[in-house]
């Protein structure tokens, strides 16, 4: 081991989960700088470092200082003080200000911060907004820093320390010693297996309650990202046993004791052979479930406000409209304004949209009041456009307030006779459940959406629980109009659809292209020549306009490293804010990966960076007219989104599509995901890849069956009020 006392001049690379950092230092006995590489996170610029490692020759980067361990001490040069304090280290001083308040100050500066703070007034330009903001700042990192120095030796990374700061303040190391598996139930983003490990390191046993309890909710809320919304019994025991290495009674206890405590919820069911199964909810869902069947019923089986019905209704609002529509189409129409509920499904170019504007043309002229949603931002959007009436997210229109929540309810419900919800495949079982609280028994509601498509991101699936249990009407789609028959993109959803190899013959009038390529290796290249100059230069469209769809996020063409290769080609330059790996710069396409709603953006939005702040270390991001602001530890909330994951383009509509499809994306290739990438494409689609790949996907339907009773319990409730 050797040691070596640096200077920290350039952070060449730091990645915010575990900290690994490549960075350049100034070192005594050494006239160039210095590469060092290894974990240290929280290094900045002006940093000090007493490090201890060995020093190894890399093949591409050249000679090396491997860190082992290091100590990090506070500059003592004026020129270290400046640029320690303009790295971004202190929220509201940039580079700017730590000159100033060096030149005013000198070595005292650090002593000033720390001791005094409000002298930072005698600094030009500082005004007591500033001061407050730097001093606050100033505490938070010694406190973040604390944290880190004790959580580093658990494998915690450097944003998860953050968080922690964040979530319990001053108090973080007091509830981190008491019960680290706080952390896995109150943040995001930390899980059962950190907060197992840090509790391991602090000594805790390894059957204790608060452990087996954590461990069992971190498997039910796994299989909720998977999309189920209960687990069994016997699937719950044997993956708790899996992970937590304990005995199946010990388990059984902990479980009995949770239910006993309304940690969890207990139910049966029949399965089909007949067998009695039991279902373990966590309550969110469980009363979700429960709650959506009952409230559909409730709507269904109350009187709405009447509707103007007359024979030749649906044919005349075809003449108004100016739309033949078929037979199907007027039975839709007819069906809707005779109905409480009714669900139109139907895949592209079947007259969704049409039909649509035909329900709202019948209920408008009645003088009923049409309110209509949609999941997603863009969604909301398109069905405005296509209806000429406002449309609304669904958390608009029940007006989300953090923390309050939902303002609009049981207690507040929407005003107006009819709500028609499009994109209803997206929808899960919590969001489904709010919406249906919150509409009057009185009001109709029209449910629309393909059924064919992939399923919510989140728990449930409700579309099609709905459909399947024969509880409401339903009109399905499914004569492809001429208009739509022009359509290369349309004819092969459709071909996909029912198992049928799509049409791949290229030509010039067409709008669905097939490039053949064999080395996965080859497509990051050929996807930023059609991205930067072919696709462009043909269509006379932006790069923003071209969006990659790629069935995973990992591997050479998945979409985490896709949006490297294209960011390098079509964003290279500019100050960049680096966060989880990824480093955002002004006019990059990212997306939003969760739920927040206090600054009511959602899992799956698009947006643009719109400024980067080195100073305050914050950007902003422009999301259909809208401008959020991200602090410091929180642009872990998005992603690049140059390219994204089929799963999360639901409910979207982009120009132009690119979407590899290839044998390394085995796993996940079947029928209903490349139907939905297909679906997303409003113009252009082009597939790069292999024919047996495609062949493949379209001929796999073992779609992964979802842990949901909402069928059942629909099903149940209908026979009963039959008998």
């Amino acid at each position: 081991m050797e040691r070596l006392r640096c200077v920290v001049e350039r952070i060449t690379y730091q990645n915010e989960d575990n900290g690994y950092s490549v960075i350049r230092c100034s070192a005594s006995g050494f006239r160039d700088l210095v590469t060092v590489v290894g974990n240290m996170p929280e290094v900045h610029v002006g940093s000090i470092l007493q490090l201890e490692g060995w020093w190894k020759t890399d093949p591409k980067y050249g000679r090396q200082f491997v860190m082992q361990t290091f100590e990090e001490t506070l500059p003592a040069t004026v020129y270290g003080i400046e640029k320690y304090l303009g790295s971004g280290l202190v929220k509201g001083v940039g580079p700017m200000f730590a000159r100033r308040i060096v030149q005013k100050f000198g070595k005292d500066t650090l002593d000033i911060i720390e001791d005094d703070p409000e002298r930072l007034i005698e600094v030009y330009g500082i005004g007591k907004v500033r001061v407050e903001r730097i001093r606050q700042s100033w505490e938070e990192q010694k406190e973040v820093k604390n944290i880190m120095l004790f959580l580093q030796s658990h494998d915690v990374s450097t944003s998860h320390a953050t968080k922690i700061y964040k979530t319990y303040g001053n108090q973080s190391l007091d509830i981190v010693k008491e019960n680290p598996y706080r952390l896995a139930d109150d943040i995001w983003g930390i899980g059962f297996k950190t907060a197992d490990s840090i509790a391991d390191k602090l000594g805790f046993d390894h059957n204790e309650y608060v452990r087996l309890r954590s461990g069992l909710m971190y498997t039910l809320n796994s299989l909720a990202d998977e999309g189920h919304c209960f687990s069994t019994e016997s699937m719950l025991i044997k993956a708790g046993i899996e992970q937590l290495q304990v005995e199946e009674p010990l388990l059984k206890d902990v479980l009995e004791q949770m239910i006993r405590d309304d940690d969890v919820i207990l139910d049966t069911y029949q399965k089909d052979d007949g067998q009695q199964e039991t279902a373990i909810y966590l309550p969110p869902f469980y009363f979700s479930e429960t709650g959506t069947a009952r409230r559909l019923f409730q709507i269904a089986e109350s009187e709405g406000v009447s509707v103007e019905y007359t024979e030749g209704l649906a044919e005349r609002i075809g003449k108004k409209n100016g739309i033949e529509y078929d037979e199907v189409q007027l039975d839709a129409i007819r069906t809707a304004v005779t109905s409480k509920i009714m669900l139109l499904t139907g895949g592209p170019g079947t007259g969704k949209t049409t039909t649509t504007q035909g329900i709202i043309t019948a209920f408008r002229q009645s003088g009923l009041k049409v309110l209509l949603a949609a999941p997603t931002g863009r969604a909301a959007k398109r069905l405005s456009e296509v209806t000429g009436l406002e449309a609304k997210t669904i958390h608009r229109l029940l007006e989300f307030k953090p923390p309050e929540g939902y303002q609009r309810n049981e207690e507040n419900p929407l005003e107006g006779d009819v709500l028609i919800v499009d994109e209803c495949s997206m929808i899960d079982i919590m969001l489904m459940y709010n919406l249906l609280k919150a509409i009057p028994d009185t009001m109709r509601l029209i449910l629309v959406g393909d059924v064919d498509q992939l399923p919510s991101v989140g728990a449930g699936n409700v579309l099609r629980d709905i459909i399947d249990s024969g509880a409401f009407p339903v009109v399905r789609l499914t004569r492809i109009f001429r208009q739509a028959q022009q359509s290369r993109i349309i004819m092969n959803a459709h071909r996909i659809n029912e198992g049928k190899t799509p049409d791949l013959s290229n030509g010039s009038k067409s709008d669905f292209f097939y490039i053949e390529q064999e080395d996965p290796e080859k497509v990051p290249d050929q996807i930023v020549g059609l991205i930067k100059t072919r696709l462009p230069n043909y269509y006379h469209v932006s790069s923003g306009d071209i969006q990659i769809l790629t069935p995973m996020q990992r591997g050479v063409i998945g979409a985490e490293n896709l949006n490297q290769v294209i960011q390098t080609a079509v964003n290279p330059e500019g100050d960049g804010l680096r966060r989880g790996g990824y480093t955002f710069r002004t006019g990059d396409k990212v997306m939003q990966i969760r739920n927040n709603y206090d600054k009511e953006v959602f899992n799956g939005d698009i947006g643009t960076v719109e400024s980067v702040d080195l100073e305050y270390q914050t950007l902003r991001v422009g999301y259909d007219g809208r401008s959020v602001e991200y602090e410091r530890s929180e642009p872990d909330e998005i992603v690049l989104a140059y390219a994204v994951t089929i799963h999360k383009s639901q409910g979207s509509e982009y120009p132009i599509v690119i979407m590899p499809v290839m044998m390394s994306h085995y796993v996940m290739l079947q029928r209903n995901l490349i139907y939905t990438g297909v679906t997303r494409a409003k113009k252009i689609l082009v597939v790069v890849g292999t024919k047996k790949a495609l062949n493949y996907a379209v001929r796999n339907v073992t779609v992964k069956k979802r842990n949901t009773l909402l069928r059942i319990r629909l099903m149940r409730r209908g026979n009963a009020e039959n008998t």
